[in-house]
C-alpha cells in the first residue's frame, strides 16, 4: 500500500525488507528517514518508493538480528520486549507509534520499561522470542527472493557486530538521552543490550536511532 502521508513510527517495505520511518523532513528531496528493523541501518527514501505496513498479530519479524513474533495475548514479564501499536503516553512518558521496548516490572497489565515509561496494557503488544507457529513473514515483502543463506545470515547478531564495527557502541562511550536531556556513560554490555552507569538499561538498537540518543564521546580504544 502506498503512502501520500508519512509520519514517524510507520511500518515500511522498503527493496524488499521491514524498515521503520524515525523522521520526515519534507525540505528535503529524500524526506523519508528511516532505518531497516534487521541491522538498524539508516536509509534515505522517497514515499513513492515504500509500501505501508501495519503490524498485526502472529506477524514475524527481524529486530536487530533476533527473530520476534507479535503476540497480543501474551501476558508480559520482566525483560520481554514490546511493540507500541496504540500510543497515548502521559505528559511525562517519552514514546511513540511502534516503539520497541523493555520491560522492567509489570504492574495490573500495564508495564514500566526500563527508560521509565508507563505504558497501558491497550497500548501494547508482546513480541515474544522466535517464529510461532502459522506466524505471517513480514522481515521481507517476498521471502522467496531472499536465498535461504542470507536469511540465516539476518538472524545473526554476530555477524552484526562483525560486518559494522561503525555502529558498535563500547565500554566508556557516553550519550546523552535526548529525551530527559541527559548523558551516561556505558558501563557494560551484552550482546544486545546496553547498562549505563545510572542503571538504565537499553537495546543496542535505540542507541542507534538519532532522535533518542546522541553519542557524545567516543571512548577511544574501540
Amino acid at each position: 500500500m502506498k503512502l501520500f502521508q508519512v509520519r514517524k513510527g510507520q511500518f515500511v517495505f522498503y527493496e524488499n525488507e521491514l524498515h521503520k520511518v524515525y523522521s520526515v523532513k519534507p525540505m528535503f528531496k529524500k524526506s523519508v528517514h528511516m532505518y531497516r528493523l534487521k541491522d538498524m541501518k539508516q536509509v534515505l527514501t522517497t514515499a513513492k518508493d515504500i509500501n505501508f505496513y501495519r503490524p498485526k498479530h502472529n506477524d514475524t519479524f527481524i529486530f536487530y538480528g533476533k527473530r520476534y513474533t507479535i503476540d497480543q495475548y501474551a501476558k508480559p514479564k520482566a525483560g520481554d520486549y514490546i511493540l507500541i501499536v496504540k500510543p497515548t503516553p502521559d505528559f511525562l512518558d517519552h514514546y511513540s507509534l511502534n516503539e520497541i521496548e523493555k520491560v522492567e516490572r509489570v504492574e495490573d497489565g500495564n508495564v514500566i520499561t526500563t527508560r521509565d515509561n508507563g505504558v497501558k496494557h491497550s497500548e501494547y503488544v508482546v513480541m515474544v522470542p522466535g517464529k510461532a507457529e502459522a506466524s505471517q513473514e513480514i522481515a521481507y515483502f517476498d521471502k522467496s527472493l531472499v536465498p535461504e543463506e542470507k536469511q540465516l545470515q539476518d538472524e545473526s547478531i554476530s555477524y552484526l557486530a562483525e560486518n559494522d564495527d561503525a555502529l558498535q557502541p563500547a565500554v566508556g562511550d557516553i550519550y546523552l538521552d535526548i529525551h530527559n536531556n541527559t548523558r551516561a556513560m556505558i558501563v557494560a554490555m551484552t550482546d544486545d543490550e546496553i547498562v549505563f552507569g545510572h542503571g538504565v538499561r537499553v537495546h543496542v538498537a535505540e542507541l542507534l536511532d538519532e532522535t533518542r540518543y546522541e553519542l557524545v564521546y567516543q571512548f577511544e580504544d574501540h
